[in-house]
């Protein structure tokens, strides 16, 4: 494993805002191998407490990267858990897919699957449990579809913010897929489908409007961008718009949801700009053993990059299912 070494660190954050933009230095970041391409992926591993309360692993969203999520990382490793995260393959510093280095392209959401399932059975191998999955948008889709199809087998599954929709919400995914696979026909699939800002639908709107109230945690993302300029990413491409679609298409399958067994806790905003707040109600009420905690205006799509109020109340809903459905061990 290739541990990687040019890390910012500030030896004693003198703000929270510094805090945010250091690698802790107790955290290992390197890089591991996984089966759908030849290109390694970037993880970065918390060692486990002495007395560990258990693992957990932290899936990013499109375009993302587990910088912009250090603060609640390290605090939940300070809670006691043995904490990682990932890049996607094709994001972040992990490579690319597409024919240039801001469009997000993917074949087919099968190859993150695929990538999940090797280093989840890997990681967990590894690490005390219970074992816990907690994913945010993109990330939480496919930590959701991971789960469904028998991939990976969390003791329970926290999902942020989940793409399980898409805008427009009023519009069917299956209408919204027959528009997007028409228009990745029109032209090569890996070319942009917006311009730059970070909503995955058919009609984008201002990036600065979507993320968090938060502006300090807003500014955490640049500041990295600016420190480390690999892992910046804009617009996704028409390709994986279409994929995206037909990836939402089979979770909302007769009976897919309806089979899991895992206990989900479900974080949602009804104000969304990015992910359908109808498609993520509609899930909860689909999965057996789902618990759904919902906000309003008050957050936007970064619900653990919120301020402090929304921040607080999603990380305190987080411990409290994970104390119920996740206990410690021994």
């Amino acid at each position: 494993m290739e541990t990687l070494e040019n890390k910012p660190v500030s030896p004693e954050p003198a703000s929270a805002a510094r805090a945010r933009r250091a690698i802790p230095e107790d955290a290992v970041e390197s890089r591991w191998n996984g089966p759908s391409g030849p290109e390694p992926l970037r993880r970065i591993d918390w060692p486990a407490p002495s007395a560990p309360r258990g693992s957990l692993l932290f899936l990013p969203g499109r375009g993302d990267t587990y910088e912009k999520w250090l603060e609640s990382l390290d605090q939940w490793h300070r809670e006691g858990w043995t904490v990682s995260s990932i890049d996607w393959r094709g994001q972040s510093l992990s490579g690319r897919l597409g024919f240039d280095a801001t469009t997000g392209h993917v074949a087919d959401f099968g190859l993150w699957i695929d990538d999940l399932a090797a280093f989840w059975s890997a990681w967990a191998a590894e690490r005390p449990g219970p074992h816990v999955l907690v994913g945010h948008s993109m990330g939480g889709h496919l930590a959701m579809r991971a789960v469904a199809q028998g991939k990976v087998a969390p003791d329970a599954l926290v999902l942020s913010a989940p793409m399980l929709g898409i805008h427009p919400a009023w519009l069917p995914a299956n209408l919204l897929h027959v528009a997007a696979r028409g228009l990745a026909a029109l032209g090569d699939p890996r070319r942009p489908a917006w311009k730059h800002n970070e909503k995955p639908g058919l009609l984008p709107q201002a990036r600065s409007r979507l993320l968090t109230h938060d502006d300090d945690r807003y500014a955490d993302e640049a500041w990295w961008r600016r420190e480390r300029p690999g892992i910046a990413m804009g617009p996704a491409s028409w390709g994986w718009i279409e994929r995206a679609l037909a990836s939402i298409r089979l979770l909302e399958g007769r009976g897919v949801l309806e089979a899991v067994e895992v206990p989900v806790l479900l974080l949602a905003t009804r104000h969304d700009g990015l992910v359908s707040w109808p498609a993520i109600r509609r899930a909860a009420r689909r999965l057996p053993r789902a618990e759904l905690v919902a906000f309003g205006g008050e957050s936007r799509h970064e619900i653990l990059r919120e301020s402090d109020v929304v921040r607080d109340r999603a990380l305190s809903a987080i411990r409290d299912f994970l104390n119920r459905t996740a206990p410690a061990r021994g």
